[in-house]
Formats: C-alpha cells, structure tokens, sequence
C-alpha cells in the first residue's frame, strides 16, 4: 500500500471545500487566495468554542481529547479534531487501551460546524477522512461519528459506511493529483456560489481561462 512522505500531506479541512467545489479547493490551496466572509467568522467562533477548554478532560467513563493531531500514511492528509471522545466500552469488538488508563475505550470523533446540517456531503466526508486516520494511527475500526451544528446545537450521528471510506479514497487521491499539477479548474455559476466565501475573488463568470492569480496581477498591473 502506498505511503505518502510527510511534506506532502494535504489538510483534512481541505475535503470540506473540495467536495463543496472542486474551484474554491484549489483557490485556496493552490493559489492561497482566502477572503473571511460571515460565514466563514461564524465558523471560527464556533471551531474556537469546541476548543475552549483544556486539551484532555475527564468526565466519568468519558476522556475528551481536543485539538487532537492526526494523519494518515496511507492518504497522504493530516489535521486537527475538534473533539475526540475515549468513552469506556471493556467489552467492544474495536475497544482500545490507553496508556496510563485502566480499561478499554471505543474511540468517537465530533466535528463542530456552525449552521444546520446541509444538503450536501462536504462535512460528512471531513469527518469520515478523521475517522480514517484516527483508525490507522490507533490500529482499531470506528463504526461512527458526530456532527455537532451550532445553529441546532445537537449532534448529527453519521455512520461510517464502507461506500463513503472508499469515497474518501478517490477524492483524496484526486485532490493530490490536482495539487501535483497545480490546476486550477473552471467553474458554472450556481446558486450555491452566493454562498462561497471566495464568491468575490473566484469571479467565475468573468475568468473564462485565466486563474484568479493572473487575473488580480493583470489589473494590478493596469493601475
């Protein structure tokens, strides 16, 4: 199986925008083009909000690890959890030991996102990449997660189905391709671009076949 070296991991966070839009992925991590809108602040408060406490806490047969590093070899993808959750479960199946612990736990990811839960499966496929690599790292299978949405402040119970772990596969494996020949793609205008952060910078009805860099460098270079 394939390993991927460390220099070219790519961010879990980033299968959120590339699921969302193939576009917005590469403005943000090909050509580092990022503008903060509403939504995007909201979000952070929210990211915040799930790491506003210490790193590891103890609540009875519960440890909450947040801001947990994880990665995966195999992907070639690393990030950050919001929350993991080490809930004791002696009898599980998938049950793991933690050092300095007493017992066996079954491991639980929560990704905190601001709003409602959408229509599309962006946030699904974030949290099923951190399952992924929290599976590898820890040598154990994790049957779900949760998707925690501030809007509702209740937690979205997703199941991880081998369908969407080999969804994650094929998208993962695109995005390094992508990356690897730094393109760019075009876009359509949809309804769903009004919600783009990057809906000002993408432009797509006036970029016909110039990337955003070149653009903003040719009326720079106008003035």
């Amino acid at each position: 199986m394939k390993e991927y070296k460390e220099e070219d991991y790519l961010m879990i966070s980033g299968i959120q925008h590339y699921v969302f839009c193939k576009r917005q992925w590469a403005l943000i991590h090909l050509e580092h083009q990022w503008e903060d809108n509403l939504r995007t602040v909201e979000g952070n408060i929210m990211h915040d909000r799930a790491h506003d406490g210490p790193t590891l806490e103890t609540r009875g047969d519960k440890i909450i690890s947040r801001e947990m590093r994880v990665f995966s070899k195999h992907l070639g993808i690393t990030g950050v959890c919001d929350v993991v959750e080490f809930v004791r479960d002696d009898l599980g199946d998938n049950s793991i030991m933690l050092f300095g612990k007493e017992g066996k736990f079954g491991v639980i990811p929560v990704e905190y996102k601001k709003g409602e839960s959408k229509s599309g499966n962006e946030d699904r496929m974030q949290l099923i990449a951190q399952v992924l690599c929290l599976e590898e790292m820890l040598s154990t299978q994790i049957d779900y997660g949760y998707l925690y949405y501030g809007t509702t402040k209740r937690r979205e119970k997703v199941a991880i189905t081998t369908e969407e772990r080999n969804e994650i596969h094929r998208i993962v494996e695109d995005m390094h391709r992508m990356f690897e020949n730094k393109h760019t793609p075009k876009v359509k205008w949809s309804k769903a671009c009004n919600a783009c952060s990057l809906n000002n910078l993408c432009v797509p009805k006036l970029l016909k076949n110039r990337n955003v860099s070149k653009y903003i460098w040719d009326k720079v270079s106008e003035e």
